[in-house]
Order: structure tokens, then C-alpha cells, then sequence
């Protein structure tokens, strides 16, 4: 056990009430709430999502638009599916199956001419499935250890509550007397190693109203209002076995953290396709998505347990706390150009390419709320200019690539393929900084962060005709890794160490542990022309 001596001042800092000003999540958080999954109905997944020039289906609503237009006929579907996480394992609430209601929507046409058509539609599907479970353990680099985070902060002067709130990690362990005694001396438990698990649940559902029609068969316009309800769940529980320098027994350390996002957001599409060609079935398509504006509310209830006996104490200590605060998000814009071609009715290829920069991602505070003269509530909000310059750092633009094709062998049956790559969207040296002067930093339950790599996803369907009644199924298998943390990696500080009188760094090492989410998905969409 290493010993510091800093201001007894931080023990007064850190036990000061719990109150606090409007929040935001930091840019790690905000990663999650931002993409999208290859998701929507069994012919648009069977084909990797490449039907944004094709159009025709209803999952073109969330994508380009115009595939709307493109619609003849009215149109009702529904899907749903099951999704299996291969390297995942159950833990607290999560699964490594589970079912899922996808998609429900119509499409309402109208003949406005000739060859001229004005179509009215409504879609629901999860554009983001959190269902997840991360594991991931290793052996303490030279007894790094979380509290050891927590003392360098301490040393380095990381602390501001008055300013910005409480970190919910430092605060349990200044509090629960594990790191610092009453004369202000701090220590730092050296660890020998870690296991972590992490169990997400919820979803964002997308409520998409679309406006959409073509001109002589040769112009498709089409505009979509997405409405989005988020539901993010996650329970995490991280362990460190510490090295006792009294107690010949391994001392342990458990952190627990309840973390919910609940909240609405909002977003305009607009797109075109056009058949350059009048003789010719092949099309290009070009769109464009705002930002989606959220209103979130981000709620955790943290534990922390552990043994004392390297201070003396008593065997068990458990100290909990909680933060509940309201903060808004802006995700970035969203480009994709398209296109598609069909021969003979029988063969349909589509490519699509998208881009969306993350790194401008935008954590916002709320500064005030009221009341407008009609008794309608607002708020008001600015960017968090630390944490915006942090995602800045850590995030970067992201394309994406679909292909896929469609065969019928017949006028019953129609088999699909498709492929789907998403470039990553993390820096290879980012870090989750928990020592920025900013509230997403400073309020932080955990002290993980994962730098997912680039996501593959392959797929294929098989589509069944009977009359006006259709019958789609698919299969998506999606594999990609990350670099898992459990704290920031290469936080270091100085102090003079009370029996030597010499100057000693204090290093805080971690080396990432390779994750991975490889993911099957099956899917059923039921849909009916009339």
C-alpha cells in the first residue's frame, strides 16, 4: 500500500451535497445514441440494406425518402425476428437471444396522373437495437487499479464539484473512506486483476411520416419526419481483486452502476431518385438527414462494496449514490448517394454509399427553461465546448457501404444476398477522458470506454409470392471488435512520498482486451398489397 499525503480539503469537496446543474453524457455515451443498426424489413436486410436508388419498400422510408414514390399500390407489413449475440453469455438482465418486434407500417398511393402517383406513408422500426453483453477480464498492469484513477485526479487537482457535480466513481470512493483517512492521507490499493461485465437492454424506436410521389415515372420525390423514442438500460458490474499488504487474503473491490436514457428526439429526409434514361430501369438516388434534436434524461444509481481489511475497517463497506439530470444531443448530418437497376424483372442490384461525420456530434446543456406566452414549456441549451472538443478527438467521419442483389426464379419465389460495411467511427488512440473540466466528465457513473473497429455484416433472404400476400425472411450475421478499457489508460501524477521525501510518479497503466460482437439475426416481415 502506497501512501500520499494532499489537502484534507478534497475529503470536504467530495462530500458536499449531491445537487447539481443540467448535465450532459459524455462522448462515449453519446457513440451509442448516435448509429444505427441494418435493420427494417426481411427483403431490405436480405439485401444489405442497398435499396435506396431501388426503392419499393417500406424501410426506404428511414434511408432515402423517395423509395416511397415508387410504391403502385397500397401496402401494410410487419416484421419480426431473433437476435443471438454467439459470443455473448446471460448476465443480469441481458441475453444472448432475444426476440423483437422490427417493423409495422402502410404506404397509402394515390394515381394523381397517367404515370404520376402520390403516395402517404407511416413506419415504426428500431433503428437501434442496445441488446448486448460485454465481458471482459485481465491481469492489473504494475497493481493499476480503478481507485488508483481516483487518488491521481485527487493529486492532479481533477476535482471541482462546486463547478460541475459529482463523478459518481470518485465521489464513492472518497466518501466511503476506502482511499483517504480522516488525517487526509490518501492511499492507493494496488490491484492484481479485473473482471467486468455489462448487460444492455432498450431500444430507439423510429416513427417515420412520409410524403412522397413521382413525376411521369422518371422523378421520385419524397420527404420523411422521423419521431424517435429512446430506451437504454444498462447494469454494469466491475470487480478488482486488490493486493492486501496486511491481510494475507485477496481484498476485493466491487463497482455496480444502474444507468438508464430515456427521452424523445426528432429529424427531417428528404430524398430524389431519378431515371436518367427514359428507355432504362436504372436509377440514382441522393439524400440527406439533419441531425436528430434529442431531449434525454440520463438516470444511475451506483453501488460500490468492497473489503477493508488493508485499513483496518470493518470486513465490509458499501456506499451507494444516484444523479438524475436533463441534457440535449444533436447527432451529425447524414449524406448517401445511390443507385439501382433491374433486368428483365427478374435481377435487382443496388449500391449505396453514406457519410456521416461523428466527431460532430454535439453534447449540449440545458441553461434555463420557461414558459412561452401560449403556456408551451421550452428550454434553452449550448454546446459543451470541452466535451464537443474531446468527441473531436475521438470520433471521426464514417462510411458506409451497401451492396446487394435480388433474383426471382421464378414469379413465386425471389432469393437476395447482400454485404454491408461500416468503417470505424473511433480513433485508434481515443480515450475516455474522465478529467476534462466539463459535467459529462465529472458526473460519470463508470470509467470504461470500448474503440469498436469497422462492422461487416453479410446477409441473405428468400422472398415467397402468393398473389397480393408476400412472405419475406432473412439472415444478417454482423462481426466486429473493440479495444475495452476499464479506465483511462496512462493517467500519471507526482507527489512526494512521506518517507523518502523523494519525488515518485504515480502511473495508472491499462492494456485493452480485444471484445467482440458477433451477432445472428433472423427475420420474418408479413406484408400485404391491395
Amino acid at each position: 500500500m502506497k501512501k500520499i499525503f494532499v489537502f484534507a480539503a478534497l475529503a470536504i469537496v467530495a462530500v458536499q451535497s449531491k445537487a447539481q446543474k443540467a448535465a450532459t453524457l459524455d462522448t462515449y455515451i453519446g457513440a451509442q445514441l448516435a448509429t444505427e443498426d441494418l435493420n427494417g424489413t426481411a427483403r431490405y436486410v436480405g439485401m444489405g440494406g442497398a435499396m435506396d436508388a431501388l426503392g419499393a419498400d417500406i424501410s426506404t422510408m428511414g434511408t432515402n425518402p423517395a423509395g416511397i414514390g415508387l410504391f403502385r399500390r397500397n401496402h401494410v407489413s410487419a416484421s419480426f425476428g431473433l437476435g443471438i449475440q454467439s459470443d455473448g453469455k446471460s448476465f443480469g438482465d441481458g441475453s444472448k437471444t432475444t426476440p423483437s418486434f422490427d417493423q409495422i407500417g402502410f404506404v397509402y398511393s394515390m394515381r394523381t396522373g397517367r404515370s404520376s402517383f402520390f403516395n402517404f406513408g407511416f413506419n415504426f422500426h428500431k433503428s437501434r437495437n442496445f441488446n448486448h453483453v460485454l465481458s471482459a477480464a485481465a491481469r492489473a498492469i504494475n497493481g493499476s487499479s480503478q481507485n488508483r484513477q481516483t487518488t491521481i485526479k485527487g493529486i492532479n487537482g481533477d476535482f471541482d464539484v462546486n463547478l460541475y457535480g459529482e463523478n459518481m466513481v470518485d465521489n464513492l470512493y472518497l466518501e466511503s473512506g476506502m482511499i483517504e483517512d480522516e488525517k487526509g492521507v490518501v492511499y492507493t490499493v494496488d490491484a492484481d486483476d479485473y473482471t467486468f461485465n455489462r448487460a444492455q437492454t432498450g431500444y430507439i424506436g423510429e416513427y417515420g411520416v412520409n410524403l412522397s410521389g413521382n413525376i411521369n415515372n422518371r422523378v421520385y420525390l419524397g420527404l420523411t419526419v422521423g419521431f424517435k423514442d429512446v430506451h437504454y438500460d444498462s447494469y454494469t458490474l466491475y470487480d478488482e481483486m486488490l493486493l492486501s499488504y496486511t491481510d494475507p487474503n485477496m481484498d476485493y473491490v466491487a463497482m455496480e452502476d444502474n444507468h438508464k436514457i430515456t427521452g424523445t428526439g426528432f429529424d427531417i429526409k428528404a430524398g430524389v431518385i431519378v431515371r436518367p434514361v427514359e428507355e432504362s430501369p436504372f436509377r440514382v438516388g441522393l439524400s440527406v438527414a439533419s441531425p436528430t434534436f434529442y431531449k434525454l434524461t440520463t438516470k444511475n444509481f451506483t453501488t460500490i462494496n468492497f473489503n477493508a481489511t488493508v485499513k483496518g475497517l470493518p470486513a465490509e463497506v458499501y456506499m451507494d449514490g444516484d444523479d438524475k439530470a436533463d441534457f440535449r444531443f444533436n447527432t451529425p448530418w447524414k449524406f448517401a448517394l445511390s443507385a439501382g437497376h433491374t433486368i428483365n424483372n427478374e435481377l435487382a442490384l443496388g449500391v449505396s454509399y453514406e457519410y456521416a461525420d461523428y466527431s460532430t456530434n454535439d453534447m449540449r446543456i440545458i441553461t434555463g427553461s420557461g414558459y412561452d406566452w401560449y403556456g408551451d414549456y421550452y428550454d434553452n441549451s449550448d454546446s459543451d465546448p470541452v466535451m464537443k472538443a474531446h468527441t473531436k478527438r475521438t470520433l471521426k467521419g464514417v462510411s458506409t457501404i451497401k451492396a446487394g442483389a435480388e433474383y426471382k426464379i421464378d414469379k413465386n419465389v425471389a432469393v437476395r444476398v447482400g454485404y454491408n460495411y461500416v468503417s470505424p467511427m473511433y480513433k485508434s488512440d481515443g480515450v475516455r477522458d474522465l478529467t476534462l473540466a466539463c459535467p459529462g466528465a465529472y458526473m460519470a457513473s463508470t470509467t470504461d470506454y470500448t474503440n469498436w473497429k469497422s462492422t461487416n455484416r453479410l446477409t441473405a433472404g428468400v422472398g415467397l409470392y402468393f398473389d397480393q400476400f408476400r412472405v419475406d425472411l432473412a439472415y444478417q450475421y454482423q462481426m466486429r471488435s473493440g479495444d475495452f478499457y476499464p479506465y483511462m489508460d496512462g493517467l500519471s501524477a507526482q507527489y512526494i512520498d512521506d518517507a523518502t521525501g523523494k519525488i515518485v510518479t504515480l502511473a495508472n497503466q491499462c492494456a485493452p482486451v480485444e471484445v467482440k460482437d458477433n451477432r445472428h439475426q433472423l427475420l420474418c416481415t408479413l406484408s400485404y398489397n391491395f
